[in-house]
């Protein structure tokens, strides 16, 4: 896997799923007065087993939780945690991590009980593990560490630190490996723009006028299981929100925009082989906060509708999912008419079943599923 910022025509055709009736049904939705859950992070380690993390916002007072299922998703139960969740990241049924501003949990019990590790760093957006001992985290100050002894100790990736740009204003966002030794770290570099301080959607106008500029995209390819890294960086309009990846390094990744642009995001079909990438998906009325790209065939893609000249807004929009068989033709789902999101993320199950959740606290499902063979 080369760059992602060297945006060149390539194409790619996928088998496709058939979606016929299916319809995302809402499972979750915490439904409390005068107070809020946001989902930063959704996997499910197993079937039967699935995790949401984030908080619980009461009147400007926030309250960290987990909300988990052992019964495939019909029921889900509410439990607090002692830190604000950033992501998760589940090598197996049982043992996972849990990373927020403080440093690294571990549970071995599939989110029962998290115990933190010692030692963490902070500062952290995600981690990943090849195997138990084997794993990497990355964040913000230009941070990116690896470990070989399950986390007990971290020492920082060269390559990594050796990128031209001030820490301050760059993060390591994103970690995904393809297999066991092709991976890549993207990250941009940011500098602050002055224009008052002032929100801007109290400022619609203003924020209309208020210009995407070029960031510094980084990207950090590894060929030999993060043994050794080598670093790129490119001028970029957005930044490398998620990237989907399938084991022979094909993918799509998500650009996002924080200021006005052309469109509010961009999904670019990836070439592991050649560096090359391709706009797949750019709408002006929907802004896409989360890729899917399954390993038996298919797309998915999940988002909300833009009302209005802000693209991003601060009030909950419809919830919005397309799904594509040859990353051409993307086609709107049928969604629960009350499911509504500023963000949402995709996760797929181990039995082939597809999930959303939100950062409303809504958890929803794909009815009927698709199993990992491609049939229902």
């Amino acid at each position: 896997m080369r760059s992602l910022c060297a945006v060149a025509a390539a194409g790619a055709i996928l088998c496709g799923h058939a979606i016929g009736a299916q319809k995302w049904r809402i499972q979750y939705f915490y439904d409390e007065e005068h107070a809020t859950l946001v989902i930063n992070d959704l996997a499910f380690p197993s079937a039967a087993r699935g995790v949401a993390v984030g908080y619980i916002d009461k009147k400007g007072n926030s309250k960290a939780v987990s909300v988990t299922s052992s019964d495939r998703g019909a029921h889900w139960a509410v439990a607090g945690l002692h830190e604000i969740p950033v992501s998760l990241f589940f090598l197996n049924e049982t043992l996972g991590w849990m990373v927020t501003p403080k440093g690294i949990w571990e549970t071995r019990d599939a989110g029962k009980a998290w115990e933190k590790l010692k030692k963490s760093p902070e500062g952290l957006i995600r981690v990943h593990f090849l195997d138990e001992q084997r794993g990497f985290a990355v964040g913000t100050h230009k941070s990116a560490y690896e470990t070989a002894d399950g986390g007990k100790t971290w020492q920082s990736i060269a390559a990594a630190e050796e990128v031209k740009t001030t820490a301050e204003y760059t993060s390591y966002n994103c970690i995904v490996f393809a297999n066991g030794k092709d991976g890549m770290i993207t990250g941009y570099s940011s500098p602050p723009r002055h224009d008052g301080g002032k929100p801007h959607w109290l400022e619609p106008e203003l924020a209309t006028r208020r210009k995407e500029w070029p960031h510094i995209s980084i990207t950090l390819d590894t060929r030999d299981g993060g043994k050794t890294w080598s670093s790129q960086t490119a001028s970029l309009f957005g930044h490398i929100a998620r990237v989907s990846m399938l084991p022979n390094g094909m993918g799509l990744g998500l650009l996002a925009f924080s200021d006005a642009f052309e469109w509010p995001s961009d999904v670019l079909w990836l070439d592991g082989k050649t560096g090359k990438s391709s706009s797949v998906y750019r709408e002006k009325d929907r802004e896409i906060s989360d890729v899917l790209l399954l390993h038996s065939g298919g797309a998915y893609l999940a988002g909300v509708e833009v009302v209005g000249r802000l693209q991003h807004s601060p009030i909950p929009q419809a919830l919005k999912i397309l799904h594509s068989e040859d990353l051409h033709d993307w086609k709107e789902m049928e969604v629960d008419y009350k499911a509504n999101a500023g963000r949402a993320m995709l996760r797929a199950a181990p039995d082939g079943s597809l999930w959303v959740a939100t950062d409303t606290g809504m958890i929803l499902k794909l009815e009927p599923p698709i199993n990992t063979d491609g049939h229902r």
